[in-house]
């Protein structure tokens, strides 16, 4: 049986979206920049697009910017809040110590133009404190950027109580949303985001796609100059059928959301359920507080690639962590960030799945990561030590 369970990573493109893109890579692919009727069919298509994706947020179609994906929208928001700061004397910025590393890695390199730069902790169960957040806000902050849900641990953040709270500080809130977006219901008003980013390939759209919402009166830094494009925010000639592709997926997706959860709880409810019976083994974050469809594990005496090799061999695709940090042979950031020792977050298991799965499927992965578990125990010196008492279980 195969079982693709890394759905976090990305998503099989949907019918509707792949039936959507289609006509404008081979019938309307004029340029949307050009003046003849037949480009201007492109025009229009882009323009339904931004309205689709703008009321899936509840936002303005105006407030919507098209890019190549959830990094460069955040790279986007995130630099143009920090310039907009520094034009007013605020060079400090509010982040958390497991954000994707698109957001991590842009506020290192604005550390180095002058920034400071705070990363809040998000404590054993994956979730950030408000009073951490309030105590951490000065009069110099020009920033807080923190993600809407976990893309390794699935956790949520209380992003309209954050928001709440930027707003009464009058502080710029920009959230990355890519693991939320289509998944899990968006009020950018009710929620007082200000920026947010969201990436097509995580909710059944093709890779490449993506789009910043940025609340009216923002003003965004260009990260790519060039053309006219997206209101000179943004150049480049626009990806016309992936965005077509993505606002079709995402209204797709926020319509069957309801029915969508029902459906993919249970199957994760039970993953956790049954794989929880493996001696040593632990749930990485809140369950409270969590998106439909991850499970991040730890099973102490083995390494996680490892696992990942021999699930693959049994036709499951699964991953460790974030699949930008896969070739990477440290544990995750994401796992040290919640408390977990090195030799604990090594032995990581990160099963992503959605309404496309079965409850076969999920069936197929309780019965098979036990006994490869038990088999790399049985070969491994650690397992070997700890069954021996000559080093304390962690877990």
């Amino acid at each position: 049986m195969f079982v693709y369970a890394d759905n976090a990573a990305t998503t099989q493109v949907s019918k509707t979206a792949l039936d959507a893109m289609l006509p404008y890579l081979t019938e309307i692919y004029g340029n949307p920049s050009s003046l003849y009727s037949f480009a201007q069919k492109a025009t229009e298509a882009l323009q339904e697009a931004r309205e689709t994706v703008a009321a899936c947020l509840n936002a303005d179609p105006r407030e919507i910017y098209f890019t190549s994906g959830g990094s460069e929208a955040d790279n986007q928001a995130i630099v143009s809040a920090a310039r907009l700061g520094a034009r007013k004397g605020k060079k400090h910025l509010i982040s958390t110590k497991f954000e994707h590393h698109a957001v991590l890695h842009t506020l290192a390199r604005l550390e180095k133009e002058g920034f400071e730069v705070t990363l809040l902790d998000v404590h054993e169960d994956g979730v950030v404190r408000l009073e951490d957040l309030e105590a951490a806000i000065r009069e110099d902050t020009a920033l807080v950027t923190i993600m809407f849900a976990n893309n390794e641990i699935g956790t949520v953040q209380p992003i309209a109580e954050i928001g709440a709270l930027c707003r009464a500080r009058k502080i710029p809130f920009h959230t990355d949303a890519v693991q939320a977006a289509g998944h899990m219901a968006i009020d950018v008003k009710a929620m007082n985001i200000d920026m947010l980013s969201i990436s097509g390939h995580k909710f059944h759209a093709p890779k490449g796609v993506g789009a910043l919402y940025a609340r009216k009166g923002m003003v965004l830094t260009n990260i790519i100059e060039g053309g006219a494009q997206e209101r000179g925010k943004r150049a480049g000639t626009e990806n016309v059928a992936g965005i077509v592709a993505m606002a079709a997926a995402l209204k797709e997706s926020c319509v069957h959301m309801e029915e969508n959860t029902a459906k993919i709880i249970p199957m994760r409810d039970k993953l956790f359920a049954e794989l929880s019976k493996i001696p040593h083994s632990k749930i990485n974050g809140s369950l409270e507080h969590h998106v439909p469809g991850t499970v991040n594990m730890c099973f102490e005496g083995i390494e996680g690639e490892s696992l990942l090799l021999m699930l693959d061999d049994a036709g499951i695709c699964a991953s460790s962590g974030s699949a930008c940090t896969s070739g990477s042979l440290d544990p995750s950031h994401v796992l040290l960030a919640i408390g977990l020792p090195h030799e604990v977050a090594h032995g990581s298991l990160r099963l992503s799945i959605g309404e496309y799965n079965t409850m076969d499927q999920i069936d197929h992965i309780i019965a098979t990561v036990p006994g490869i578990v038990q088999y790399l125990r049985n070969m491994s010196p650690v397992w070997d030590e700890l069954q021996k008492g000559e080093r304390p279980h962690l877990i």
